[in-house]
C-alpha cells in the first residue's frame, strides 16, 4: 500500500466522521508531521476532496466527495433496478441485452444477459467503446448538448471500424436526429460486421442522460420490421427504468 494515498484516506475518514481539523490536529491524530499533513491537504484540496475554511484554517470534506458519492449511488442503483428488466427483453427476444454506463466520452459495458442461441452477441462486460458507432453510445451521444457533441468528435475522431461505419461529421449528426426523432438508436453493422444494436438512453432523477441499454443480434436476424418492433420495446423499458431512478419527464 502506499503510505502517502493511505494517509490520504485516513485524513477523508477522519473528516467524514463531521470532525473540522487543522492542520495541527491532523498531523496528531495520524502521527505525521505538519509538513506531510499539509502537503497531503494541499492535494485533496486541489482536487476538491476537502475544502478550508478560511476564517479558523481547518478542514471539512469537499464537493467532490458528494458527486463521486452521487456518481456511485446513480451506478449501484441503475444495476439493481435494470437487471430485472435486462432478463425481460431477453426472455422476450431472445437476444443478448447490454447496460452501459457514460463514462469519459466513451460507454462502459457493466451487465449483460446473454441470448441462448447458439449465433449470438457475447457479453463484454468490462470493455469501454466508442459512442458513435454503437447503438448504445449514439443513444447516449443523441441526448448531449451541441458543444458536448462537437467535443466528442473533435477530440476522438471518427474513424472507421467497419464498412458502414459512419465517418463524415454531417451524416453522423443527421444519424443523431433521426434517434431523437425515433427514440431509439440503431447500429447497423457499423462497430462490428454483421451485428445489428438497438439501443435506448437511460436519465437519471437530474434528467441527465448517463446510461444506456442495447440489443443485439446477427443482422440475418434483424429485419427492418424487427428492429423496429425491438426498438419500442427498448425505449418503453428504458423509460420506466429512467422513472424508476427518479426522472420525471
Amino acid at each position: 500500500m502506499v503510505n502517502t494515498v493511505h494517509k490520504a484516506v485516513r485524513i477523508l475518514e477522519i473528516l467524514g466522521k463531521g470532525k473540522t481539523l487543522g492542520i495541527t490536529e491532523l498531523s496528531k491524530e495520524l502521527e505525521i508531521p505538519k509538513s506531510s499533513a499539509y502537503n497531503i491537504l494541499q492535494t485533496l484540496e486541489s482536487e476538491g476532496f476537502v475544502e478550508k475554511n478560511i476564517d479558523t484554517l481547518k478542514y471539512n470534506l469537499g464537493t467532490t466527495l458528494v458527486e463521486l458519492g452521487y456518481r456511485a449511488q446513480n451506478d449501484l442503483a441503475i444495476c439493481r433496478i435494470a437487471r430485472p428488466y435486462l432478463n425481460g427483453i431477453n426472455q422476450e427476444t431472445d437476444e443478448t441485452v447490454h447496460l452501459t454506463l457514460l463514462d469519459n466520452d466513451e460507454v462502459l459495458y457493466v451487465d449483460c444477459v446473454e441470448s441462448k442461441r447458439r449465433l449470438r452477441t457475447y457479453s463484454v462486460i468490462g470493455i469501454r467503446a466508442p459512442l458513435y458507432c454503437t447503438a448504445v453510445g449514439k443513444a447516449i451521444m443523441a441526448d448531449l448538448s451541441d458543444p458536448h457533441i462537437n467535443h466528442i468528435i473533435s477530440s476522438k475522431g471518427l474513424p472507421r471500424l467497419t464498412e458502414s461505419t459512419i465517418t463524415d461529421e454531417r451524416s453522423l449528426l443527421q444519424d443523431l436526429e433521426e434517434t431523437r426523432s425515433r427514440g431509439f438508436s440503431i447500429d447497423n453493422k457499423e462497430h462490428e460486421d454483421h451485428l445489428i444494436c438497438i439501443g435506448a438512453p437511460i436519465k437519471n432523477a437530474s434528467g441527465e442522460t448517463f446510461a444506456s441499454l442495447s440489443v443485439s443480434g446477427p443482422s440475418n436476424r434483424m429485419s427492418e420490421e424487427r428492429v423496429s418492433q425491438i426498438g419500442v420495446l427498448v425505449k418503453n423499458v428504458t423509460s420506466e427504468i429512467s422513472r424508476k431512478l427518479g426522472f420525471r419527464a
